[in-house]
């Protein structure tokens, strides 16, 4: 394994007491995403539509570029909120979920605490290859507490 094991891990305590900060930034990603994904595909249709008809094409293209400048200043804005989670030493996995993990300590190894938009806790843990598909509950004997984790690595 290369840098995964010297990242900073999180008790499941700690986990869940960054969800308040954690929750609102997730909800600024999965709700930008969102409109900035339906502009663009707003904006593919126009050019769709207009592009082939010049006249048409021309009475767009100041409207068109003053999107596509708004569009980048969006996604310039959702980089910076996940940039934010890596800051924290959150994982951002996926911006229409809302799916973040921590990594964590389990039996000696570095698994990822899993937690999705809507989820009132973090209740659901992952090994590193597994992905959202190997959630599984979790079973907090297995995983670090504020006990018996190192949390600075």
């Amino acid at each position: 394994m290369t840098g995964k094991d010297s990242r900073r891990t999180f008790t499941l305590e700690e986990a869940n007491q960054r969800l308040p900060l954690v929750r609102a930034i997730v909800q600024d990603i999965v709700d930008l995403f969102r409109d900035v994904s339906e502009r663009r595909d707003r904006l593919a249709t126009i050019r769709a539509r207009h592009g082939a008809d010049s006249a048409s094409s021309s009475l767009y293209s100041e409207e068109n570029e003053q999107i596509e400048q708004d569009l980048k200043h969006d996604e310039e804005r959702l980089r910076g909120f996940i940039e934010e989670l890596h800051q924290l030493g959150i994982e951002f996995k996926d911006p229409v979920k809302g799916l973040v993990d921590f990594p964590s300590m389990a039996d000696g190894r570095v698994v990822y605490l899993c937690w999705m938009l809507g989820e009132p806790e973090v209740r659901f843990w992952h090994e590193l290859e597994e992905g959202f598909g190997g959630r599984q509950p979790i079973l907090v004997e297995s995983i670090a507490t504020s006990d018996s984790a190192d949390t600075e690595s």
